[in-house]
């Protein structure tokens, strides 16, 4: 399994590599998709979304630092958007991506807009799923600790659920593995991550945010309400707005084929143009 070396552990990514023979020279220069996942979860989420797309482009998937197959947060880590942004190049280096598409949901969405700003010249395009850039606007986090205490981490992440998904939103299979999925991760880093990401502020900079940015959103977000994404899109220079009908704050599982496709059609669209 490969693993990026940072400041204080590794970090575990794969590629996915199954770009047609014909394609190649079709996509342009730009041919790497880099995933970035949110609070919670880990590179796996994401597996709906490649038959629609590995034809096409190389796949990049990794587990945030504290989450997954990753090195848990070593006592002392500084989780700032800064550190975590270090974290995501050193997994573009070490997956040979040098310019390439992110896309990235929740906080991924948020370091995904942050990376565009900050390194403009190696991010082609933004894609933001459930996601925002204002840390603050996002609501019903205050008593996660509290459920973590009181209920652990399979407590916190039944209770996570009806926040993701409506009850008629996922097939049995898919809703259990979800779950057990979530409460696989050590709560240190989920509220960790989530004081970070409610820090967050990259209002001042999204003026900087020149590439073609794609937002995806499901209409019944309890965090992050739809009125936030449209008023981000509003000070992008460039940016594409889709809302997805029944859906919460696990969009990119409970519609990962439908983000996919909707995707790919931006990123055709944008090569072409």
């Amino acid at each position: 399994m490969p693993f990026a070396t940072v400041p204080k552990g590794e970090l575990y990514y794969e590629v996915c590599d199954l770009v047609a023979p014909w394609r190649r020279d079709s996509v342009g220069p730009a041919g790497t998709i880099l995933f970035h996942h949110g609070i919670g979860l880990d590179a796996q989420v994401w597996s709906e979304w490649l038959p629609a797309l590995a034809d096409g482009w190389r796949i990049v998937r990794f587990d945030m630092r504290g989450f997954g197959r990753s090195a848990k947060a070593a006592s002392g880590f500084d989780w700032s958007v800064e550190n975590l942004l270090t974290d995501l190049w050193a997994v573009a280096d070490a997956a040979g991506a040098g310019r390439f598409h992110i896309v990235g949901e929740s906080m991924g969405g948020t370091l995904a807009m942050a990376a565009a700003i900050e390194t403009p010249e190696r991010i082609a395009t933004v894609t933001v799923s459930n996601g925002a850039h204002l840390g603050t606007s996002i609501r019903n986090l205050e008593h996660w600790q509290k459920v973590f205490d009181e209920m652990g981490p399979k407590g916190w992440s039944a209770m996570m659920m009806k926040d993701r998904f409506f009850d008629d939103g996922l097939s049995p299979e898919k809703y259990r593995w979800f779950e057990a999925n979530q409460a696989s991760h050590p709560p240190s880093s989920v509220m960790a991550a989530i004081k970070t990401l409610v820090g967050a502020d990259l209002t001042p900079k999204l003026s900087r945010l020149k590439q073609p940015v794609l937002l995806m959103h499901g209409d019944s977000s309890p965090f992050i309400p739809v009125k936030v994404m449209a008023e981000l899109q509003s000070l992008l220079p460039d940016a594409r707005f889709h809302v997805f009908e029944h859906a919460k704050h696990g969009l990119p599982y409970s519609h990962g084929a439908q983000c996919a496709h909707v995707l790919r059609e931006f990123l055709e669209g944008r090569h072409q143009s």
